[in-house]
């Protein structure tokens, strides 16, 4: 069985892949300072859950942004599981050219997204993850990744505005009945929620610009479903995209190892 996961600096997002087919995933909050015998504990008892144990684990694919992780989990991965784990990075064979001025500036997480949607979409595509940032990702009629925008998160967002206001307090995220708030929470919710959606919308319109209208349009991310109801620009959601791109990349690699 494949073990792919995918390491955000506010979750972690993990997929088990038997015959090709994803069988499981789970969400869990990233923590640093996890070590090696912690995830190894935490893995074993998702799997467990589902009737499955570690020694099933035969293969390994990891795309992180969280350096602390990365390295735990290659060391669990070697002491543990007793295999070589793939980590994605700029100078893995993804199939497709990165013309990012510095690819070793592109997010692992990005590149993956990218391998997904353009297998399943096809090209040209615009990916919008909502994590802890919501980052924009341009894949052109050639397929080839061009680049992207990165903007505070929805969550990085409202933290910052119930840290600096001192007179507004924490609300739940969740999009308001109407854009006119009549009151001091539904007002916020609308601030960022409708904000985050039109700040969606206009930079797909720019790219699309770019790319051809009839670029196709991807969300993606653990806050996806918070906002992709209120844009108009999104195609299609598919919160399972990043594992989709870790199985096509381990294949990839596997066959030409």
């Amino acid at each position: 069985m494949l073990l792919g996961i995918d390491v955000g600096n506010t979750q972690t997002v993990i997929g088990v892949f038997k015959d090709g087919r994803l069988r499981d995933h789970w969400r869990i909050s990233t923590e640093r300072e996890r070590t090696a015998d912690e995830i190894a504990l935490a893995l074993g008892g998702f799997l467990a859950f589902v009737g499955w144990d570690l020694d099933m684990i035969d293969g390994m694919i990891i795309s992180s942004v969280v350096p602390e992780m990365t390295r735990a989990l290659i060391h669990m991965a070697n002491d543990i599981l007793e295999l070589e784990p793939l980590v994605v990075d700029s100078d893995t064979d993804t199939g497709i050219p990165i013309l990012y001025e510095d690819p070793r500036q592109v997010g692992a997480d990005r590149l993956v997204n990218a391998v997904a949607a353009l297998d399943k979409y096809g090209a040209p595509c615009i990916v919008v993850d909502f994590g802890t940032a919501t980052t924009w990702d341009a894949i052109d009629r050639e397929g080839r990744y061009l680049g992207g925008t990165i903007a505070p998160g929805v969550e990085i967002s409202a933290a910052a505005l119930f840290r600096q206001a001192a007179r507004l307090s924490r609300v739940e995220l969740v999009p308001p009945e109407n854009a006119v708030g009549r009151n001091t929470v539904e007002s916020m919710q609308s601030g960022i929620i409708h904000g985050t959606a039109g700040q969606v919308d206009r930079l797909v319109e720019l790219f699309k610009e770019e790319l051809g209208q009839d670029a196709r349009v991807i969300a993606t991310g653990g806050l996806a479903e918070v906002v992709v109801g209120k844009c108009r620009t999104v195609d299609v959601t598919d919160p399972l995209l990043t594992l989709d791109g870790l199985k096509l990349i381990y294949a990839r690699n596997s066959k030409a190892g």
